[in-house]
Parts: structure tokens; C-alpha cells; sequence
């Protein structure tokens, strides 16, 4: 094992942590058609995400769950993403902390499909730009450009309903 994986594994399981917990139960389902995912969980599935992009690209996130017309999702950065645009899906971003600035529409540079109606580009140009803090929600139109930009030493943590919707 090299350094980088020791250091790694001691930083997401510490020594008083399980091995290797899968996610918390707390997040299944208990019974047909109703779901309950507590605050509690929801943070501390942050602070695991918040571990994971500390070894990656400085992003990490987690599906909680998948309806056929929308999911729930956690996302954790602490660095600037790509631009994004989904043709069928609308974004609904519940800001849980922290804090950073989402720019929405105008054009995507160096844009490609990298899936069936998902689009990434490096950046978007004359787009709008909306700061976004703990408590904020803002919702993005399927089709829209978007991309999350988080300056200096910030970051942001959000609960992402992705909405089933055809492209205005």
C-alpha cells in the first residue's frame, strides 16, 4: 500500500469509524411509496461526500434515490465544475451550506454530448450569475446551461432533486 492509499483509507475511516459502511439505511425506503431522509443523515452522507472529493477532483456525490420522474441527490465541491446542460431534466439545487455562485444561461465553449441529452463544456459565456448561500434554492430549467463556480477556499454542499422536463 503507498502512501497516498494509506493516507487516504486513514482519512475516510478513521479508527473508531466502520471499515467500510455502505450508505445509511435511515435513507431507504421503510414502506411503498413514502421516504424520509433526516437532516442528520443527510449531513453526515456531506461530510463523507466532503472526504471523498478531498482525494478526487474536489467533487463528490451520491444518488439517494431514483423515481421514474425525478431523483435525489447530494452533491459536495470545493472546486468549480464544468458547464452543464440537460435536455430532459430541470435541476433543483437546495443549498444545505456553504456557499457559491451558479451561472445560468448563455453559451457552453468546448461543449459535447456525453450521453443521450446530457451536454458538458469547459465554461459559459454571458451568462447570469446568482450567489448562492446555506438556505438558498434555485431551480434550473432542463436545457439551460449551468455551471457552479466555488472560489478560493469555499465550498458548497446541496440536496439535487433532478425533475423529469422537456426542454422550453
Amino acid at each position: 500500500m503507498d502512501i497516498f492509499e494509506k493516507a487516504f483509507l486513514k482519512e475516510l475511516l478513521p479508527s473508531e469509524a466502520e471499515p467500510c459502511r455502505p450508505p445509511n439505511k435511515e435513507l431507504d425506503s421503510r414502506r411503498e411509496g413514502f421516504d424520509h431522509f433526516s437532516l442528520p443523515v443527510i449531513l453526515e452522507r456531506i461530510a463523507y461526500l466532503r472526504k471523498i472529493a478531498k482525494f478526487s477532483e474536489g467533487s463528490a456525490s451520491e444518488t439517494i434515490k431514483e423515481y421514474p420522474q425525478h431523483a435525489i441527490l447530494l452533491l459536495y465541491r470545493s472546486r468549480s465544475g464544468g458547464a452543464e446542460l440537460h435536455e430532459n431534466f430541470a435541476d433543483l439545487f437546495l443549498v444545505l451550506e456553504g456557499r457559491a455562485a451558479l451561472v445560468t444561461g448563455g453559451s457552453m465553449t468546448k461543449s459535447k454530448t456525453i450521453a443521450p441529452g446530457e451536454i458538458r463544456g469547459d465554461a459559459i459565456e454571458d451568462g447570469a450569475r446568482q450567489e448562492l448561500r446555506a438556505g438558498d434554492v434555485a431551480h434550473v430549467s432542463a436545457g439551460v446551461p449551468h455551471q457552479m463556480l466555488v472560489s478560493g477556499e469555499q465550498s458548497i454542499a446541496c440536496l439535487v432533486i433532478k425533475i423529469r422536463q422537456e426542454a422550453e
